[in-house]
């Protein structure tokens, strides 16, 4: 069987960036990683992950392109088939590419189809979009029940002239 899914850059600009990819069900995840990165038009040397999502695009569980754990434990692209984490029940992933920059896609299984008998997969079959010279900035934002301003006393660390040290002190 070949799965079709529509691979959708999250961004923040009006346009609408996607590509629409033809790949075995067969095919590794670290294949779908390859055809994603060259219809996006990057090099594919950086770091990638997939997330497996659920219909909220909530991020689940990690499938690397390496293997950076300590203890050897990651589940990895090459060794994961397209078919084990995605079919009708599961159909979302999150696909972040070069952690520095962090490149988001989410990818979506839009059909099931049958092989198309001398044809080459995977295959790329529509481009929307033209992608950005730098990855859309990230807003993280804490939900309420984090309390990221426990240490937050009030003090302005750039008023020099009233924080109580010595400059001089040794």
């Amino acid at each position: 069987m070949i799965y079709r899914f529509r691979v959708i850059l999250d961004n923040d600009t009006e346009e609408d960036i996607f590509r629409d990819l033809e790949i075995r069900e067969t095919d590794s995840l670290e294949d779908l990683h390859n055809i994603i990165t060259q219809s996006f038009g990057f090099d594919g040397t950086e770091m990638a992950s997939f997330y497996i999502s659920n219909d909220q695009w909530d991020q689940g569980e990690e499938i690397s392109l390496f293997d950076l754990s300590d203890d050897g434990s990651a589940r990895l692209m090459n060794e994961t088939e397209i078919s084990d984490v995605v079919h009708e029940a599961q159909t979302k992933l999150i696909y972040v590419y070069d952690f520095l920059s962090m490149w988001t896609f989410y990818v979506e299984l839009a059909e099931i189809v049958d092989v198309v008998e001398g044809f080459d997969y995977p295959n790329l079959m529509f481009v929307q979009g033209q992608v950005p010279d730098a990855a859309p900035d990230r807003v993280f934002e804490a939900d309420d029940s984090d309390d990221l301003n426990e240490f937050d006393d009030g003090i302005d660390v750039e008023d020099y002239d009233n924080l109580d040290f010595d400059e001089n002190w040794n």
